[in-house]
């Protein structure tokens, strides 16, 4: 187990069983290991059992996973991971798992009663947003139905922010992504819990700049292996973005026990790792 000498908190998982593993198109695997460099061996899934292993391993505690919806059904190049099949996998596992739901702004107010649902009746914690994947930036009038439905639910919303990657030749995406796109949304709704995910990067110092303005604004770490951080955020986990920050890997993207092992070896003074990798997502997500 890496020396960490804290008990984690992954809040940025994809559950990767085969179960779930059979559910992602032949396009999502060849990124996986192409682009991403996933181990070939581990396109399939890792058994649950063997994840629950791997967990232990990191000293993670809880990993919050992610009922992605990565595009419209409208589109052919598109994934969607059902809420249940995750709420079932975290009832097996209530004491190490949390349910994010993943949401879609061209389904509209029926996306934001299933929204509502998973929260009251699955226990669901938290919303999660691709926006890159219907090409229309955080600040877009058609998500504001469900950034006012998380206000209501009192739950965050975690939201890819920075660049995204060519997951498909069939169909690239636009970076739509801008962090100071967060901006917008905090200042239109200071009281929705915002968590401008995958660092922003390349525009990891903009992101810096919005969550140190909005009280309501995080940062989560995930989707960059630790070694390959940016100096600043490394820098605004350890001092003045202590509180700001959250521990995250978006796991297949990159491996659990290399993340907390190479957060180990960032030097991160006693008091903002603790917050970094446990005490911020704990209160954030009301895990305590």
């Amino acid at each position: 187990m890496p020396n960490t000498g804290v008990r984690v908190i992954d809040a940025v998982v994809n559950p990767y069983t085969p179960e779930f593993a059979a559910l992602r198109p032949a396009w999502s695997k060849e990124f996986l290991s192409g682009k991403v460099g996933v181990n070939r061996e581990s396109l399939d899934g890792i058994p649950e059992d063997d994840f629950l292993k791997k967990l232990d391993g990191a000293g993670v505690e809880r990993a919050l996973l992610i009922a992605a919806k990565a595009g419209s059904k409208q589109h052919a190049i598109h994934y969607q991971i059902p809420y249940k099949k995750v709420a079932a996998l975290v009832e097996r596992h209530p004491d190490r798992f949390s349910a994010i739901a993943g949401i879609d702004p061209t389904e509209g107010m029926r996306g934001v009663r299933e929204l509502e649902k998973a929260v009251k009746e699955d226990g669901f914690i938290g919303a999660h947003l691709y926006p890159h994947w219907f090409e229309m930036a955080p600040d877009h009038a058609r998500y504001y139905p469900f950034y006012a439905k998380c206000v209501e639910l009192d739950i965050p919303i975690q939201i890819q922010v920075g660049q995204c990657l060519r997951y498909s030749d069939d169909r690239p995406l636009r970076s739509v992504g801008r962090p100071i796109t967060l901006d917008t949304v905090a200042c239109d709704f200071p009281d929705l819990k915002l968590v401008g995910i995958h660092i922003g990067w390349p525009w990891t110092e903009e992101m810096i700049s919005v969550a140190y303005k909005h009280p309501n604004v995080y940062i989560g770490s995930d989707a960059y292996a630790p070694k390959n951080w940016p100096k600043e955020f490394v820098h605004f986990i350890n001092s003045w973005g202590q509180d700001k920050v959250i521990f995250g890997t978006d796991f297949p993207v990159i491996d659990i026990e290399r993340a907390v092992a190479e957060v180990d070896e960032l030097g991160l003074r006693p008091e903002p790792k603790r917050k970094f990798l446990r005490d911020n997502a704990a209160r954030l997500y009301r895990l305590e």
